[in-house]
């Protein structure tokens, strides 16, 4: 599934003067002001600055940084040649030197053994990972306008899961109107066993089959749990992705995805 990347950022100043740059892109307030973190709004947004600049200074790249409440994933980023695009949690606000050279050699530079001192670090971090969910996760709608997304994840898992497949699914937030260049369309919490589908995929537009794709697609990371190899955390194992190719219209979904992508970036 596409990916999505997002939204504090910081460059060289040659570039773009840094201030500016971080503030248009800062995540929303409530993203940066978990329960028991107790820091104002300033102080995380000049924290968080801070840091994106480190790593802008460490790679010789603009970084554009994210810092998140999230309670599986903990570092996620998408690398080019001319941007590294990072969300962390915001325990990395205050991580120490070795671990912020980690994040720059895991994610800036692809160094898998940096990925071993992440986990090591996120370890000794669980108390400050939250374990509830906010009220506005709470609620998980399947009703749509057009996609009533139980039906489909039940007729799916007799289909393809007997029935296994034990999860609660619904409908995301509509994230904030803003230009994008990636979007994640599903995404599955372990914890909490639980689907949300993004509102994008709830229009006339998008054909049925392609829903069904995703849902399937968000079901699989129950059978196929993240893993770690090589020091390096890998999402869709190859067993996921075999099994993921059985769904009968595979190849038709991800061409709609491709030739209609624009569509769903338009929200």
């Amino acid at each position: 599934m596409a990916d999505a990347s997002n939204r504090l950022s910081a460059v060289p100043p040659e570039e773009v003067p840094l201030a500016e740059a971080f503030h248009e892109e800062l995540a929303p307030t409530e993203d940066l002001l978990p329960e028991g973190v107790e820091s104002s709004r300033e102080e995380l947004w000049a924290r968080a600055e801070a840091l994106a600049y480190r790593l802008s200074s460490e790679l010789r790249i603009p970084v554009r940084l994210a810092v998140t409440d999230n309670r599986s994933t903990m570092v996620s980023f998408r690398r080019s040649s001319s941007v590294l695009q990072l969300r962390l949690h915001h325990m990395f606000l205050d991580a120490p030197e070795p671990v912020v050279r980690a994040v720059a050699d895991y994610a800036g530079r692809g160094n898998r053994v940096a990925g071993g001192v992440l986990d090591d670090y996120i370890r000794g971090q669980q108390p400050r990972i939250r374990q509830e969910r906010h009220s506005a996760e709470a609620d998980l709608n399947p009703q749509g306008r057009y996609f009533n997304l139980q039906s489909l994840f039940d007729e799916i898992n007799r289909t393809y899961f007997q029935g296994g497949i034990q999860a609660r699914i619904g409908w995301g937030r509509m994230p904030p109107r803003r230009r994008r260049k990636s979007i994640r369309l599903g995404v599955y919490d372990h914890q909490t066993r639980e689907i949300r589908i993004h509102p994008a995929l709830d229009r006339p537009e998008v054909p049925t089959y392609f829903v069904e794709f995703i849902v399937f697609h968000e079901m699989l990371h129950q059978l196929f749990p993240s893993s770690n190899g090589n020091g390096r955390r890998v999402h869709h194992p190859r067993a996921f992705r075999d099994r993921e190719k059985a769904f009968p219209l595979y190849g038709a979904a991800l061409r709609w995805e491709r030739e209609n992508l624009n569509l769903l970036l338009r929200g």
